[in-house]
């Protein structure tokens, strides 16, 4: 019959070896959070910017606003089918405003719409500065 050893440690091959687990966990929690957003756990995005002249520098804050939303139903080809909306809106005044005055280029992101069965589709783009200010009082935060 083989006999079981009791170990302290159950992570150890050595008996009396002393358990840091908790303090490692800590440590590496410690070290991913200094990085990365407690609620998310994603990398926080860029949400101040340096900007420089020359000699001069300042901190601006930078916004990844969502500029335009649509829905569609259930289609086999969803982003074949929401080309149309996104070129009437990259035409259309906000549009123009947004493509001329972004801190980077706007993107699109399509998700599931669990309510419609369908897809969201939203415009997603950085604004900073005066260009964050102007936005939010011309069209709002939608």
């Amino acid at each position: 019959m083989i006999k079981k050893r009791m170990m302290t440690n159950k992570n150890s091959m050595w008996p009396n070896a002393q358990d840091y687990t908790k303090e490692i966990n800590q440590k590496l929690a410690d070290s991913y959070f200094q990085h990365h957003s407690p609620y998310t756990h994603k990398p926080p995005r860029y949400k101040y910017n340096v900007i420089r002249y020359g000699e001069e520098q300042r901190v601006e804050e930078c916004k990844e606003c969502v500029v335009y939303q649509f829905s569609m139903g259930d289609v086999e080809d969803p982003d074949l089918y929401a080309a149309e909306p996104l070129y009437q809106w990259e035409h259309s005044e906000a549009g123009q405003w947004v493509m001329k005055n972004a801190a980077d280029t706007p993107t699109w992101y399509r998700m599931a719409d669990p309510g419609s069965y369908g897809y969201r589709y939203q415009i997603r783009a950085k604004l900073m500065g005066p260009a964050l200010t102007e936005w939010l009082l011309r069209y709002g935060d939608r």
